[in-house]
């Protein structure tokens, strides 16, 4: 009977009969509207008749592929394609078995434009939304698939691109169809991820390529819907497969593709979760410790650029993690670049030169993640980074065993060059809070180190702390042509932070500056250093105390440059020397009367005609000439201290006039001796000799003894005491190290008894036995001072 019904086609169902209607004699007709229209209608009127109708469709485009017909192919997908949009989402589950498993066919097909059309089928269902979920649907294969599409290496170029274009689009179809449905198959799980990620980088990468149908553009577009759509959970697993897709094509040398990636995926990703990324990068950055220079310089780029990004969105829990792990990568690099070797077997090479551009990189990365964050951020990260810069006396033990002393130097500028871009970003209205003692202290301290670099960085960030109306700039070439039009003044009174920051750390201030001119090895930057640093105070904390201050040491430093008792070159006098002249030439324009201008513009002038290797526009010039032998200056080229007291008198500064007739003279501290310093040794200290001028004048005057003499006393009699006991625990430490043992138990013996005795005599003075009375004494116990103890019970 069933035979029979499909000999006749009059006897076949109506919905065999629809569908064979909407074939054409000529495939190249294309599909017939009205038999299709006839077709929809009954499948929207009979909705049970669903399924029948997509497996008979399916079973026609089987028969037709196996022909070859591939004509008769394309109509029936694209009549499947109209049943799709046409029925409603609660009877769509009855058609996609049936499409889906068509579309396999197509897929597993050699004709690449049926991979296309397969393809675009698939995307035009993805984008269907469905009401009712559907458990048993699987997606993996459409997964491998089109990320195989991707990776088409077909000959002709063109059916290349499309091939993968088309990959691309099935990715992204599956991406929507998958992503937003728990109940569906999980596309985040790594064995998709590692097929999908790979898939789109490939083809990212052509995007230099120029191509009538590029699929760089679809990719990117792919990938970053991809990123977007990813949860907290689902981040780590879609950033891992581009790191490693990373390594394995050696893609980090090469370094724009990818910074490329990582600026997608910054931008794509939710801002909330960007710190996930950072983590990925600082723990492959660790990974790759003992990878070549130039794949650690493109991760740390790849790393700036995402930091900068991440932290113009959400500051995750990482901003210390990140600077912890750039530096300890600068540590290690020094030590790279040291033993010449980037592997602890010793079997790959480095050079200074690819260890020199790692480590710039990471100090530039340094200060531009820290130009991202907030202000009080700003200041804890300067303080995390001193406290991993080695202060000298106090960690002594730097670097590895490895690189010795020349390893400490090295990673003490690369510290100080970092902590130099973060303060040169770092803008505080406080002074105070810029400059805190905890960090302030440790940062002076370096200015009596030998290295010229260490004392040069450390005079930079101290500029770039202060500097709050961005002076510096054109204060970096000292001159005694500069007028303060150039600047930008305060025009407000010193704040109350920035009174309390004058009384509290300047006199310490100008004392590690007097004691940096002291330094040999001083050169041309250092004194120009030097200047724009008191420049940038005198304009900053101007107020007729600085200004006396500076005055006064610019005298000292005067004393200094002619003192004969200084190992100093020619060059270095002539230094101190022009910085007084170019200093004092601003200060005077700085509020003093016209007096003091007046006399240090005659000094100045007298300079230029006999002497010009005292200005700094000569000194400090390419074309300089030093005098030959030893430096002498006449008196009419000197700052008279007399004259600028005296230009100083009738004015407001009367009240501090007699302070300038008392000059500095450095005073020794604790820093002097962690330093270790040969020439600070000699240093005496800068106190201020609170007695005028015209006592000197008096009769002589007999010795007084004064709080400040008693103090002295007892501190060298400490002093003595202590140095005794030091000398009898050495020996005590000597005799248990070298005696034998019998020696030394004898000793501890022989202390016991005498204790023995000693406590007798003395409880018989103190406890007498009282008075016996007549007759026969009772018996009675040993007292308890009398009775002998063990050895090992005497303490």
């Amino acid at each position: 009977m069933y035979g029979v019904c499909g000999c006749c086609w009059a006897l076949r169902p109506r919905y065999k009969r629809l569908v064979d209607n909407i074939f054409p004699e000529d495939p190249e007709d294309g599909l017939v509207k009205s038999n299709m229209e006839k077709l929809t209608f009954f499948a929207l009127s009979a909705p049970e008749k669903l399924d029948r109708i997509a497996a008979y469709l399916s079973e026609r485009l089987t028969r037709e592929l196996n022909r070859h017909r591939y004509g008769y192919v394309c109509i029936a997908m694209e009549a499947m394609e109209q049943l799709l949009l046409a029925c409603h989402s609660q009877s769509i589950n009855l058609l996609v078995e049936s499409f889906l498993s068509t579309l396999r066919l197509l897929l597993e097909a050699e004709r690449p434009h049926l991979h296309i059309l397969a393809t675009s089928s698939f995307v035009k269902f993805a984008n269907i939304e469905e009401d009712t979920a559907s458990y048993h649907r699987s997606y993996d294969f459409f997964v491998s698939r089109f990320s195989e599409m991707c990776h088409s290496d077909h000959e002709d170029h063109e059916t290349r691109n499309r091939i993968r274009v088309s990959g691309i689009r099935g990715l992204q179809g599956v991406v929507r169809k998958t992503v937003d449905d728990e109940l569906q198959v999980n596309i985040w799980e790594p064995r998709h991820m590692e097929q999908i990620v790979p898939a789109l980088l490939v083809n990212l990468q052509q995007h230099t390529q120029p191509s009538s149908v590029s699929p760089a553009e679809e990719t990117e577009v792919c990938f970053r819907e991809l990123l977007g759509r990813a949860a907290y959970g689902h981040v780590n697993n879609a950033i891992r497969p581009v790191l490693m897709h990373l390594d394995s094509h050696s893609l980090w040398e090469g370094r724009s593709f990818a910074v490329q990636c990582f600026q997608i995926i910054m931008y794509s990703i939710q801002s909330q979760h960007s710190h996930l990324v950072i983590q990925q990068l600082l723990g492959h950055l660790d990974a790759n410790s003992r990878s070549p220079a130039s794949v650690r310089a493109g991760i740390v780029e790849v790393l700036s650029e995402a930091a900068v990004i991440e932290a113009t969105g959400s500051v995750g829990p990482t901003v210390l993690e990140v600077f912890n792990t750039l530096l300890r990568q600068l540590r290690q690099s020094v030590d790279y670049q040291l033993t010449g070797y980037y592997d602890n077997a010793r079997k790959h090479k480095t050079t200074s030169k690819e260890e020199e551009t790692l480590q710039d990189a990471v100090v530039q990365t340094i200060g531009s993640f820290a130009n991202t964050l907030p202000v009080y951020q700003r200041s804890e990260v300067m303080l995390f980074i001193m406290g991993k810069i080695p202060v000298p006396g106090i960690y002594p033990a730097l670097g590895s065993p490895n690189t010795g002393l020349e390893g400490s130097r090295m990673i003490q500028v690369m510290l100080l060059k970092s902590l130099l871009q973060v303060s040169e970003r770092y803008e505080s209205g406080n002074l105070l809070t810029a400059l805190p003692s905890s960090f302030l202290e440790p940062l002076l301290s370096f200015t009596l180190m030998e290295d010229p670099d260490i004392r040069l960085l450390v005079l930079s960030i101290l500029t770039s702390l202060v500097d709050r109306r961005h002076n510096a700039a054109r204060l970096t070439c000292a001159s005694v042509a500069l007028h303060v039009s150039a600047l930008e003044l305060k025009e407000d009174p010193s704040s109350r932070q920035d009174v309390l920051f004058i009384r509290k750390h300047a006199q310490r201030l100008y004392r590690h500056v007097y004691l940096t001119c002291r330094e040999e090895s001083s050169g041309r930057g250092h004194y120009q250093a030097l200047f724009t640093l008191l420049a940038v105070v005198s304009v900053e904390l101007a107020n007729e105390e600085v200004l006396v201050d500076l005055i006064r040491l610019v005298l000292a430093l005067q004393e200094l440059a002619l003192s004969n008792q200084e190992c100093l070159s020619v060059f270095n006098r002539c230094g101190i020397h022009a910085i007084c002249a170019a200093l004092l030439h601003l200060l005077a324009q700085l509020g003093p009367p016209p007096a003091l201008q007046h006399h240090v513009t005659q000094v100045i002038e007298g300079r230029h005609s006999n002497a010009s290797h005292l200005l700094p526009d000569k000194l400090f010039s390419d074309k300089h000439s030093l005098p030959a032998g030893e430096l002498k200056v006449d008196e009419e080229l000197l700052f008279v201290q007399s004259k600028l007291c005296e230009a100083l008198t009738g004015s407001s500064y009367s009240a501090h006039t007699e302070r300038i007739n008392t000059a500095y003279t450095p005073q020794i501290t604790d820093e002097d001796r962690l330093s270790k310093r040969k020439s600070i040794g000699d240093v005496i200290s800068l106190q201020i000799d609170m007695q005028p001028e015209f006592c000197a004048q008096q009769s002589p005057q007999v010795e007084q003894i004064t709080f400040e003499t008693l103090k002295s006393t007892i501190e060298d009699r400490d002093g003595e005491e202590e140095e005794e006991l030091r000398k009898r625990r050495m020996k005590v430490v000597e005799r248990f190290q070298t005696a034998p043992f019998e020696e030394i138990a004898a000793r501890c013996g022989s202390r016991s008894c005498l204790l023995q005795a000693q406590l007798e005599r003395v409880f018989d003075l103190l406890v007498g036995p009282p008075p016996s009375p007549p007759g026969p004494s009772p018996l009675r116990s040993t007292p308890l001072h009398q009775m002998k103890f063990p050895d090992l019970c005497v303490y």
